[in-house]
């Protein structure tokens, strides 16, 4: 009988053996931060919705690279989940809106661009496994490959067997529509409409935005449509622009748009957003169906974790941001 037990007990130890490595790669010694998902009934309207409240917030640190290096920051994360839906409740300090993105400025005799870009956030899942994101997060993708010169670096998987979901809030190009630009992430190459080689890949549909700029590129080639009452007051959406046909209609100090979201459409507008910049803060909420019908996005499974990663652009539209360290998304019921 004696004999039995001790095999029971060699199986039991041979079992939490094996769970030993993962459970290891989850320990807050190694720094990887859980983010919780609350489950709730209802969800959540509005960024000021009362249910926000009864989820309590995670600080998530954020650190800068490169020419940021050492800079550090906090976004304040919550996360709610519906039998439908997920939501992302993201606030993070920033003292100033950003959302000129290069918008053109008139002189009185000629156009130029002005100073300053956009804010961002971006949220990165695993779609299928990506060698070394778990433990690693931003670094593996964004700074890939490692060893190589800064130029070099690319947002990128190593293999095509290894997938991400990324959703893309831009506070100038995504904000107007109400949404976060959904693509995914893949090994690099050199798609079309992009500037330099990239894994980035823009999922299915309409979305974007249209550089407003005639073919010499000296001026502005839209401007707002008179005849339509602006949807999104500061902006040009594409829809709402007609070619300038008399550019003597304008005064020194017009200000134009550089950059026209074009309205979103298809798989890349299944991450949809509200947003608000507030007392020298951003509050952000994302939202999406769990399952989406796409093989472009992460299916969230509430009874699994997901790794994921967080990046914030300060008035950029490259490499100054401040990024997270590993993380893991879980639901609770």
């Amino acid at each position: 009988m004696s004999r039995w037990i001790t095999v029971a007990l060699l199986f039991v130890l041979m079992i939490m053996c094996a769970a030993l490595p993962f459970s290891a790669g989850l320990s807050a010694g190694e720094g990887l931060l859980t983010i919780s998902a609350e489950y709730s009934k209802n969800a959540p309207l509005s960024l000021d919705d009362p249910i926000w409240q009864k989820v309590q917030p995670v600080q998530v640190p954020v650190e800068g690279r490169e020419s940021l290096g050492g800079a550090k920051g906090v976004v304040s994360t919550r996360a709610i989940y519906t039998d439908e839906r997920i939501y992302f409740l993201l606030r993070w300090e920033d003292p100033t809106m950003s959302v000129t993105k290069a918008s053109w400025v008139y002189d009185g005799q000629k156009w130029s661009h002005q100073q300053g870009d956009e804010d961002r956030i971006s949220l990165l899942f695993e779609i299928t496994r990506i060698e070394k994101f778990s433990s690693r997060g931003c670094a593996v993708t964004c700074h890939s490959p490692p060893d190589a010169p800064r130029e070099s670096w690319k947002l990128a998987t190593r293999t095509a067997a290894e997938k991400g979901d990324l959703w893309h809030w831009k506070a100038a190009r995504s904000a107007p529509y109400h949404h976060a630009d959904d693509s995914w992430l893949t090994v690099a190459g050199n798609p079309s409409g992009s500037y330099r080689e990239t894994g980035r890949r823009s999922d299915p549909g309409k979305g974007g935005d249209v550089k407003n700029e005639t073919e010499d590129g000296t001026r502005p080639l839209y401007m707002q449509d008179p005849r339509k009452t602006p949807t999104a007051p500061g902006f040009l959406l594409m829809e709402e622009a007609i070619k300038i046909q008399d550019y003597a209609l304008f005064n020194a100090g017009d200000v134009i748009p550089y950059r026209l979201p074009v309205k979103p459409g298809g798989s890349r507008f299944d991450v949809r957003a509200e947003s608000r910049h507030s007392g020298g803060y951003w509050t952000v909420m994302l939202y999406r169906n769990l399952d989406t019908g796409h093989e472009d996005d992460v299916v969230f499974n509430p009874s699994k974790r997901y790794s994921f990663a967080m990046a914030v652009f300060d008035d950029s539209g490259a490499d100054h941001s401040k990024a997270t360290k590993a993380m893991v998304l879980t639901f609770r019921k």
